[in-house]
């Protein structure tokens, strides 16, 4: 999301993420409730220059700072976005529109992989 945030103040962001950029049916709007802050606030403190540390010590103050537990279990939910729920289709819309087979990866994140040519934490099923 950060990295977003960058990209776009760059004019690099590629249109359908401009569009989808703070949505709070996607990515960006669950982390922004996760941690109780305004995507908007956020964004403007990366746009002055805060690095990624930064920029999360600032969440933590103007939020609130999960519990070690509240991560894992974030980190585990995120993990497993688009298996088995309802985000499958988005991945399978996504794979689609790269040219590739639907079910070829099961989450959001193995897309995103996959898509950034990073091999899929999983890796990808059979062709």
């Amino acid at each position: 999301m950060l990295d977003k945030m960058r990209l776009h103040r760059a004019g690099k962001l590629p249109q359908e993420w401009v569009d989808s950029k703070g949505k709070t049916n996607g990515f960006d709007g669950r982390c922004c409730r996760f941690l109780r802050i305004d995507y908007a606030a956020l964004e403007a403190e990366v746009t002055k220059g805060a690095e990624d540390h930064a920029a999360l010590t600032w969440a933590f103050e103007h939020g609130r700072k999960p519990t070690e537990e509240e991560i894992e279990m974030w980190n585990g939910f995120m993990s497993k976005l688009g298996w088995r729920d309802p985000v499958k289709e988005r991945v399978d819309m996504r794979l689609k529109e790269i040219g590739l087979k639907p079910g070829l990866v099961e989450t959001m994140f193995d897309f995103i992989d996959l898509d950034e040519g990073r091999p899929p934490r999983f890796g990808p099923r059979e062709p």
